[in-house]
């Protein structure tokens, strides 16, 4: 078979229109034909013959409210609900990891995280804000920090009311940050209350009221060794008042152990939004951020803040 005849082969509709007028084959737009009537009576649903007359074309049903056919119309909206978007919050599961060790996953919702990096962004450019602590000998911790209420100096592990290289003041701590601080310790509280069954839940995680606030900013290569914090007062280690920390950002591996061992630490990853709380038996655990993990903070934190690629991390703690 040639080409040309191949292409001018008659189809399966040429065939079924043959020998009829021009006007039957090429019937107006939206004419109704008897083949086009006994074409949709044969291939027609049951649902389809409810809802047209299949002689004349028509409607035949009401689709008022008290029609059994009635389906109210909502409208698609691409955009997921902004109010619901950012105050998602809680997904995660909060648990107690030990006695006095509790993470309450994903906290603090996406609104507040914002306000937290506008805050401290804010803060951070003034007096007493963000710097590269370090030592005599030259080493510098690998990240920025920044203090509020009272200073930590890394290099006397001394707390002091003006930073000793420069002379600022140190920024008071935001209210905002202090009430979100006693949320988090009373749903701590409920926690340990429904997962241990206890009614002693103020000796296994005391409350506090935090007067410093040690933020400090890693960037994807930063980390920070494991440690104890052990340079607050005595009256604050006896009572066993817990630090409390927020984690904003890209989400970090967070050992801790009994000792100054890595290697058998228990691991946890901390993500944007979770809150991690130590204290009482806790209180002196050895604990480190080993890694950051680059490209996970929430898209819709980065699209608000423009936050750089990192984790902003806030410890409460009461001197």
């Amino acid at each position: 078979m040639s080409l040309q005849n191949k292409h001018h082969q008659p189809s399966e509709w040429s065939r079924r229109f043959s020998g009829r007028s021009y006007e039957e084959e090429y019937p107006p737009l939206g004419a109704i034909t008897s083949l086009g009537r006994k074409m949709r009576i044969e291939t027609s649903t049951p649902s389809s013959e409810n809802y047209f007359d299949h002689e004349d074309g028509t409607k035949k049903l009401d689709f008022s409210e008290d029609s059994p056919y009635f389906e109210p119309f909502t409208p698609f909206d691409i955009c997921f609900s902004r109010k619901n978007y950012f105050n998602v919050e809680g997904t995660g599961h909060s648990s107690v990891l030990r006695p006095g060790m509790v993470v309450l996953k994903r906290y603090i919702n996406v609104r507040d995280q914002i306000q937290i990096v506008k805050t401290c962004q804010e803060l951070g450019k003034g007096p007493g804000g963000f710097y590269q602590p370090g030592y005599k000998s030259g080493a510098k911790l690998r990240l920025q920090m920044m203090c509020l209420g009272l200073n930590w100096d890394p290099e006397t592990r001394e707390y002091e009311e003006l930073r000793s290289f420069d002379g600022c003041e140190p920024p008071a701590i935001p209210g905002k940050f202090l009430r979100l601080v006693q949320r988090a310790i009373q749903d701590a509280h409920a926690l340990i209350e429904k997962d241990l069954i206890a009614n002693n839940v103020e000796e296994i995680l005391p409350a506090m009221s935090p007067d410093i606030c040690i933020v400090s900013f890693y960037n994807t290569r930063g980390r920070l060794g494991l440690h104890q914090d052990r340079d607050e007062t005595n009256y604050s280690f006896q009572k066993g008042l817990p630090v409390i920390s927020f984690s904003v950002g890209d989400s970090a591996e967070f050992l801790y152990s009994d000792e100054r061992d890595s290697e058998n630490a228990e691991k946890i990853v901390l993500e944007s939004g979770d809150v991690l709380i130590f204290g009482s038996e806790s209180r002196l655990v050895f604990h480190c951020v080993s890694r950051i993990i680059p490209n996970s903070a929430p898209v819709l934190l980065l699209e608000r803040t423009c936050l750089r690629p990192g984790r902003l991390n806030l410890t409460f703690r009461e001197y």
